[in-house]
């Protein structure tokens, strides 16, 4: 395209009027105007019609515990992973309710970023500051965003602990000051090495350097959430049910009255006294984590479906190595995604939470939010569009557990839980539908029992590495 003259390149005071003119003319534009300014843009374009063809009911539906909340901290990635393993432990366990402790695994995160950007900064020290992969390397070093692979990395090599064995503080639960002053230290950290690198000095120098280092960044974290626990006592309450039944003895059941009469909770109890956080997942937890496979459903040209890949640059666990998935067929994305919630398996899935959503509500869906009607243009992107134009990345993780099937046998509406908190959605629960789940959820959590043959087949090939700028899969931010 040719050079155009600066006179072209202006809007014009008569283009403006024009513009001005066209939209009031339209009585459609001064409705909408006056809902949307009094309101805001979602309110305005709620359509009940949506709402009313989305109703809370699911074929398939788990019982799960009470809904979580990450408050003021962008660890949703971790919470939906952690939901998705307490469900497993509650009905393994005969558990009324449970909850991991989230700043557990928050502590170590940061610690293990931390590391693995500084171990990013020792394979890059002759990359100029300015170029593409350098910026990429230092964009998030210690964020709080993350991924199931990052959860799946912190879990094999520090276990989990129940909540009330390292509680929230105020710097998980809004967690900005904390993320900003441990960012800027390591980022301090890496020019010290980049400088050293240029003085001479050696890999091993550097290594030395870098070890101290880590010490600050350990005392950084212990300030700020306090230090995690190298063991603790557990005591669980089995609920009400077939165990209580089972006892026929007439002294036990005198026991329970009298129990039931005083206001004790007679509940049997399992109680450990010093485990570890390791022993805690081996024996309470118990999945074999290898066995979730990291599913993605991205339709680009240049990215082959039924190919194993890996996001370069990523992760949190230095020694883990790449985040890996293999994308797949909208169709097989789908199915394994019933077959596992049918099969009584919650899923950790990513997505682009802010797409038509209403966050209040509790609302997923293109046909409620009509911002198309409200101002009168047709939003058209697809779903490779929108990955590669980076318009619907990845930035958010929740957990489904349920789904509707229609007479069909196939799911036009999912039952998301969030960890927002129970003042959004219902209760904390959404409703996704069908059209907005094939559309803006790019990533699932399968077993690999859930799989077809040509996914398990993908999983046998050298995955092709990709740069971590590439539209395919994305972080939760």
């Amino acid at each position: 395209m040719s050079q155009a003259q600066p006179e072209a390149l202006a809007i014009t005071p008569e283009q403006l009027k024009q513009y001005s003119e066209a939209f009031n003319a339209d009585r459609a534009n001064l409705v909408a105007a006056n809902a949307s300014v009094s309101n805001g843009i979602l309110e305005a374009a709620t359509a009940y019609r949506g709402v009313r063809a989305l109703p809370r009911t699911f074929s398939v539906e788990l019982k799960q515990g009470s809904i979580t909340n990450q408050r003021h901290s962008g660890r949703c990635w971790m919470f939906a992973s952690l939901n998705t393993l307490r469900y497993e432990l509650m009905h393994k366990w005969n558990l009324e309710d449970f909850e991991f402790s989230e700043t557990y695994l928050f502590f170590y995160d940061k610690i293990e970023k931390a590391n693995h950007y500084l171990e990013n900064i020792l394979k890059t020290l002759d990359e100029p500051t300015d170029s593409r992969l350098f910026q990429e390397v230092n964009g998030y070093p210690v964020g709080d965003g993350g991924w199931w692979q990052m959860f799946v990395n912190l879990v094999k090599k520090y276990g989990l602990v129940p909540k009330d064995a390292y509680p929230e503080s105020a710097n998980s639960k809004d967690s900005g000051a904390f993320e900003q002053y441990l960012t800027t230290k390591v980022r301090e950290f890496a020019a010290e090495l980049r400088d050293a690198h240029k003085a001479g000095k050696s890999e091993d120098e550097l290594r030395a350097m870098k070890t101290e280092m880590m010490g600050t960044v350990y005392r950084i974290c212990a300030i700020a959430l306090g230090e995690p626990p190298a063991a603790f006592d557990v005591l669980l309450r089995v609920k009400d049910g077939d165990d209580d039944k089972k006892d026929t003895d007439a002294a036990k059941d005198s026991d329970k009255k009298d129990a039931a009469h005083s206001g004790i909770d007679a509940r049997r109890q399992i109680v450990e006294h010093g485990i570890t956080p390791q022993e805690f997942y081996a024996k309470y937890v118990g999945q074999d984590l290898d066995d979730f496979v990291s599913l993605t459903n991205a339709p680009l040209a240049n990215r082959p479906y039924y190919r194993r890949y890996a996001l370069k640059w990523e992760g949190n666990v230095a020694e883990a190595g790449s985040m890996e998935f293999v994308n797949v067929p909208l169709d097989v994305f789908r199915k394994a995604a019933v077959d596992q919630l049918s099969a009584g398996h919650p899923i950790w899935f990513a997505c682009d939470c802010m797409q038509f959503s209403l966050r209040k509500a509790g609302i997923f869906d293109k046909a409620t939010v009509r911002v198309d009607e409200l101002f009168g243009t047709e939003f058209t992107f697809d779903k490779a569009q929108g990955l590669e134009y980076q318009d619907s990345p990845s930035n958010h993780a929740m957990t489904l557990t349920g789904v509707n099937l229609d007479g069909a046998g196939e799911p036009d509406r999912w039952k998301v839980e969030n960890s927002w908190g129970k003042e959004n959605g219902v209760d904390g629960y959404y409703v996704a539908s069908g059209e907005w789940f094939d559309r803006f959820v790019q990533e699932i959590i399968i077993r690999k029992e859930y799989l077809d043959a040509d996914t398990l087949k993908a999983l046998e090939t050298e995955p092709v590495e990709l740069e971590p700028w590439e539209p395919i899969s994305r972080i939760c931010r």
